[in-house]
């Protein structure tokens, strides 16, 4: 069988990607997950600009995830400027942190991957036989994009939160509004987490990965580190970043890829559930409980449902994290010196996200941005090689919808994988 597959553009995904698979005498040549947009050049727009600008540029990045760009670029500007913040500031970032993932989550599990694995075309499609789940998410993303729009100053692209400051202090009115409705919405969470076990996971791609993720230095689960761990055991520093990411450029694609010791690895949900799941607590560490199997360890498809229980972990951690903040004074933050090199890291929803910068005389001189979806694509190309190999051996011919399973299952951010990618061919 001579076959070849072009799936474009990939749909319920964030940016304009595409998958491409050659098959010549029933042997798979070819997977490609194709980036299909143009360089978009944030590395090279904040040379030049002052910290507080490269902060407001680079979180321009992603619409979706902006306050993750936010918070890793600010975290680059800290600690290249040696800058120490007091602690109601970091409650108040982790509080925004929990609203945008929140936000992503609900997005992403509702309404773009199960659809796929309750045979529907979309969401909208689901609400006859699923009213309480599709609506719940809409509450649900609704609630996470006024979190940040509170703490954070807008839905999209807040200004709020400054390197080693804030903009305003939400009011106590403001906090207990987001600590009650916090509470109110974990059923609404539960019932989708009630759906996954009726489902049938495929396993046709399944393969053993290697993860990586922050390694919070207080011993919680939490979206913010100065170190990251990978899942055989290796504690990088910040600053030692290339050691896991190793980006190069490939042919097909205007992102990098990132390889650790020559292989595929991933990050996200999954990647830091398995590699925090002793930090789980509550109702979040029941489901994982009941929902983990060594499977997780091999297949992408897991990522869904453990974004669905981290949704939970943050909707019950922001009572007792309202709480800490009202009752925590201001303390101005204290500047170290002037510029150096600081690398920021943070998980945003779709995984590990990095930000370098290198400050001289009161501007960035350098910065590089290693994205989670980087990181991802070559994991999701090999998945989707085990997939193609192994569904044509089974006969199956509709190959398309397994393909774009195993890529959405990533909650790919395509716009936020783009570098600037010069390649010159010989």
């Amino acid at each position: 069988m001579d076959k070849k597959i072009n799936v474009e553009p990939i749909a319920r995904v964030e940016g304009h990607g595409g998958i491409t698979v050659t098959i010549e005498n029933n042997q798979v040549k070819e997977v490609r997950f194709d980036i299909l947009e143009g360089p978009r050049l944030f590395e090279q727009l904040v040379i030049g600009k002052t910290p507080e600008e490269s902060v407001s540029i680079s979180s321009r990045i992603c619409a979706i995830c902006f306050l993750s760009h936010r918070l890793a670029e600010i975290r680059a500007q800290e600690r290249a400027r040696d800058i120490k913040i007091g602690k109601k500031l970091q409650l108040l970032r982790k509080l925004a942190h929990y609203g945008e993932m929140i936000e992503s989550h609900s997005l992403h599990y509702y309404l773009l991957a199960l659809p796929d694995y309750l045979g529907y075309p979309d969401a909208i499609s689901m609400v006859k036989n699923f009213p309480q789940e599709v609506t719940g998410a809409l509450e649900l993303k609704k609630y996470g994009n006024k979190v940040m729009e509170i703490v954070a100053g807008r839905r999209v692209h807040g200004e709020n939160l400054t390197v080693g400051g804030i903009g305003k202090i939400p009011s106590d009115e403001e906090l207990d509004w987001i600590k009650n409705r916090a509470t109110e919405l974990i059923p609404d969470i539960e019932r989708g987490l009630a759906v996954w076990e009726k489902l049938d996971i495929p396993d046709y791609m399944e393969e053993e990965m290697t993860f990586a993720s922050v390694w919070p230095e207080d011993g919680t689960y939490d979206f913010r580190a100065d170190t990251i761990k990978i899942s055989d055991g290796t504690v990088l520093k910040g600053d030692d970043y290339k050691t896991l990411t190793n980006e190069r450029v490939v042919p097909h694609s205007f992102a990098k890829r990132c390889r650790y010791k020559g292989k595929p690895y991933s990050v996200g949900a999954q990647a830091r559930m398995l590699i925090m799941k002793d930090r789980l607590d509550g109702k979040a560490l029941e489901y994982f409980k009941k929902y983990y199997n060594e499977r997780w360890h091999r297949n992408p498809h897991y990522n869904n449902v453990a974004q669905a229980i981290e949704l939970l972990f943050c909707l019950e951690h922001i009572p007792e994290l309202v709480d800490e903040i009202k009752k925590t004074p201001w303390e101005d933050s204290k500047i170290g010196r002037e510029g150096g090199k600081g690398t920021g890291i943070v998980e945003a929803p779709r995984g590990l996200l990095i930000h370098h910068t290198e400050v001289e005389n009161g501007r960035v001189k350098y910065a590089d941005y290693v994205i989670p979806t980087t990181q991802n694509l070559d994991a999701a190309e090999l998945y989707m090689r085990n997939a193609v190999e192994n569904l044509i051996k089974q006969g199956v011919e509709d190959l398309e919808l397994p393909l774009e399973m195993i890529v959405r299952a990533y909650d790919p951010c395509i716009s936020c994988s783009v570098h600037l990618v010069k390649v010159v061919r010989k």
